[in-house]
């Protein structure tokens, strides 16, 4: 069986990565070999906890504070990574907001704030990764599954995922020539510390049930996948969105 792809000598930044399937991105990249950034905007005690899990596994992370929809403090985290690490190789965009309501009863503050973080973030991370990112790099962005579903109250969150999602079809052929790829990983509905909260068990049986397994994710499983587009060996993957959700998209 073919091993891992190494990401030795690369640095990672993930972004929201101190919870969830953030924390699981970011434990994969450096169990490949990668240099992590953790990325949290205002849980610094979650984000040196798993500083601290990957180092007791022999990694090599630090946790920086910033929110991504701010430009300023984006810049200064990519400013830290080039001081501390010297380059910079793979971006994650993970961190969103999920603000699911229905649409009627959705505030013009909650929709800013999903834009700002959702679209707007990745937006920034994607033209500082455009200055900044080796050649040969990776990016990698996360949408969601529901995109596909036409679930009622995802409305605002699925339209900043389908943002981000076009963002990647398009910057796959901006950024080739310098051999950089992008790609989306798509979830499901994912097993994460906080996904229960304010699900009622019916709807989060519907969500088990829509599943080829009966069961939701594990951040492990959406992970693994990260991780293996950020390698070499997925240099001939770009402009791909991958749906990691047990069939139900």
């Amino acid at each position: 069986m073919n091993q891992p792809a190494s990401l030795d000598g690369k640095t990672a930044l993930v972004t929201g990565a101190a919870t969830g399937i953030g924390k699981a991105i970011a434990s994969a990249l450096a169990a490949a070999g990668a240099r992590v950034v953790i990325n949290h905007p205002h849980t610094p005690e979650l984000a040196a906890a798993v500083v601290a899990e990957i180092e007791a596994a022999g990694g090599t992370a630090i946790a920086v504070a910033a929110d991504i929809s701010n430009r300023t403090e984006f810049q200064a985290m990519v400013k830290r990574l080039l001081s501390d690490y010297g380059r910079w190789d793979v971006l994650v965009n993970n961190a969103a907001v999920a603000i699911t309501k229905p649409f009627a009863e959705v505030t013009e503050d909650e929709f800013d704030l999903s834009f700002a973080v959702n679209v707007k973030g990745v937006f920034h991370g994607l033209q500082l990764a455009w200055e900044h990112l080796a050649d040969d790099g990776r990016i990698i962005t996360i949408s969601s599954s529901t995109t596909a579903l036409m679930l009622p109250g995802y409305a605002v969150y699925d339209a900043t995922k389908g943002a981000v999602e076009q963002f990647t079809h398009i910057l796959a052929k901006e950024f080739g020539p310098r051999r950089i790829t992008v790609n989306t990983v798509s979830p499901g509905a994912t097993e994460t510390e906080t996904y229960r909260t304010g699900k009622s068990d019916q709807f989060l049986a519907g969500l088990e049930a829509l599943s080829a397994f009966g069961r939701l994710g594990r951040p492990a499983e959406i992970a693994a996948v990260v991780a293996f587009l950020a390698g070499d060996t997925a240099g001939w993957v770009t402009a791909q969105n991958i749906r990691v959700n047990g069939g139900t998209a």
